[in-house]
């Protein structure tokens, strides 16, 4: 089960909402008045450290609905931990404990998935054990060097996945803002490998476009570079710090100023409107984007003053052209350098026919993620793209009223499975096809002929060029079961895989070993809203 509702363009995160409302509801026990109230069922366990193994007395342990968006029931675990649900209805409920200084979280959670407990006739459901997460802490100071505490700065943390040791996956994990004496914190952090760049600017700097005496900088025009821990200003020798259940780390990072640089175009294409545009990015993640425009006509230059050395992803010309500068010094940019974007427009088809819904948002995403997501909305079925780099992008689709998936582009009558673009020149009549994914195939795992919970569920569409778009995921709950949601017509394969969270699943080639032993379904337009497997998957070791 997942640990939040089906992925959707601007589908909220319901989890954050979740571990905020169980710590404003409080220890009352007391069961939600629009929760069953018959005589039901009993879900009941320990909830233990997961470092220590001791009992942790005075979780908050909750009992959801299906969908997330209610609770059931809560208690408070006693002195060994112990705690009970009484009066719960048949049915599929995922579980939640909460207690300051430990990582709210799901019974049996992986990634954003979770098992659900189970209740009914044949169900053992009163022996669960409940492991919880110490909350890790990360902090450190922030100095310049001189060794005196930088104020204001903003350090961002990120997170490489259990699953890959590919920067390019890295997301952003949390930003905090040094206090007076430079000192930052994280708390509640997940266990797993972090990485730590700092932004900031000195107090004292002051910049100016127009040198001093001789040609000569000011010595107060100065900045910090982007600098990594430990004290780096190169991303690919950042030091990882590695957190463990309720551990505790410090990371100090010295920042040292330089000579600030400036990033300028000449004025005079076609001004007004001549613009410079730069992006930073840590880790394949945008975290600044400025830009600049000229003002009038005789505006000579169109530039940047005060800028850090660093790399930097650069836009301007008409048409637009982008470069990515890793500028030392100061950088007059030559108006015809750099590699010209395209602009992308085409038009959406339904699969099987019909009208094409409203408003549907797009979103290109480069496969590797150097180039920041752009996206478009779609209106009667038309849509543009601005400036698109050549290389290869993904292309999704999503509405606010149903879920979609792109199956199939096609550019000049060649048709290509699957939600690939490759964007080399102009797109010829390109036409994207959308299929509605309002499928959910359900099915069991099991294992020696037994259930097989908390194993890892994956969807393989049978057509390469649809992976992973079209793949889905999902964690069988207590009694084996699972649900893969929002499917789009085509051919799949069903697998499922003990301890598979760490696998990097988005590769094709790690998953093809098991695609053997996994068993094939068949969605079409006309399979309905549910397609129940006519036999179990069996789970395989990874």
């Amino acid at each position: 089960m997942r640990v939040r509702p089906p992925l959707r363009l601007n589908a909220p995160a319901a989890l954050a909402a979740f571990a905020v409302a169980l710590l404003a509801l409080g220890v009352s026990g007391a069961q939600n008045p629009a929760s069953p109230q018959t005589d039901g069922y009993r879900i009941s366990g320990r909830v233990i450290d997961e470092v220590t193994g001791e009992p942790v007395s005075r979780a908050t342990v909750s009992v959801l609905w299906d969908d997330y968006n209610q609770m059931v029931a809560s208690t408070v675990s006693d002195a060994e931990g112990r705690f009970a649900l009484d009066h719960i209805a048949a049915g599929k409920y995922p579980l939640s404990a909460a207690k300051r200084g430990y990582h709210t979280s799901f019974y049996d959670e992986h990634d954003t998935y979770n098992s659900a407990i189970v209740t009914g006739a044949d169900q053992d459901t009163s022996h669960l054990v409940f492991h919880l997460a110490p909350g890790a802490v990360l902090r450190g100071v922030i100095s310049d060097d001189g060794g005196d505490p930088v104020e204001g700065a903003n350090v961002l943390l990120f997170r490489r996945p259990a699953f890959s040791a590919s920067g390019a996956h890295m997301e952003q994990a949390g930003n905090a803002e040094t206090d007076d004496t430079g000192a930052y914190e994280f708390t509640n952090l997940q266990s797993g490998q972090y990485f730590i760049a700092v932004k900031a600017d000195p107090w004292y700097a002051q910049h100016d476009n127009r040198p001093g005496p001789g040609g000569q900088q000011s010595p107060l025009d100065v900045a910090y570079s982007l600098t990594y821990y430990d004290s780096t200003i190169d991303e690919g020798s950042a030091t990882p710090v590695t957190l463990t259940a309720g551990g505790r780390e410090e990371a100090d990072i010295s920042l040292r100023a330089v000579p600030a640089i400036r990033l300028r175009i000449p004025g005079t294409l076609g001004a007004p409107g001549t613009y410079l545009s730069a992006e930073q990015k840590v880790f394949g993640n945008v975290i600044d984007t400025e830009r600049m425009q000229a003002g009038d006509p005789g505006q000579q230059y169109v530039e940047f003053t005060g800028v850090a050395p660093g790399t930097y992803d650069l836009e301007y010309g008409d048409p637009p052209r982008r470069a990515t500068v890793n500028a030392a010094a100061s950088l007059d940019l030559d108006p015809n350098s750099g590699t010209p974007t395209l602009d992308i427009s085409g038009k959406l088809a339904m699969a099987g026919g019909g009208p094409v819904p409203e408003n549907i948002q797009l979103e290109l995403t480069e496969a590797g993620g150097g180039q920041a997501p752009q996206e478009a909305l779609a209106r009667g079925g038309e849509f543009d793209f601005t400036a698109v780099p050549p290389g290869t992008w993904s292309l999704r689709a999503g509405s606010q009223r149903e879920p979609l998936a792109v199956i199939a582009t096609s550019a000049g009558g060649v048709v290509s499975a699957g939600d690939k673009l490759v964007v080399r020149d102009r797109l010829p009549s390109l036409v994207v096809t959308l299929s509605r994914a309002q499928t959910d195939v359900k099915g069991f795992a099991r294992k020696d002929g037994k259930a097989a919970p908390g194993v890892m569920i994956l969807l393989v569409p049978r057509e390469p060029g649809s992976y992973p778009e079209l793949a889905r995921r999902d964690q069988s709950d207590s009694d084996g079961s699972f649900n893969l949601r929002n499917v789009p017509a085509g051919q799949y394969t069903v697998i499922a895989i003990e301890e598979g969270w760490k696998l990097d699943w988005e590769r094709r080639e790690v998953i093809a070993p098991y695609l053997r032993g996994g068993l094939a379904v068949t969605v079409t337009d006309q399979s309905g809203p549910v397609v129940s497997l006519a036999q179990p998957v069996q789970a395989v070791a990874r």
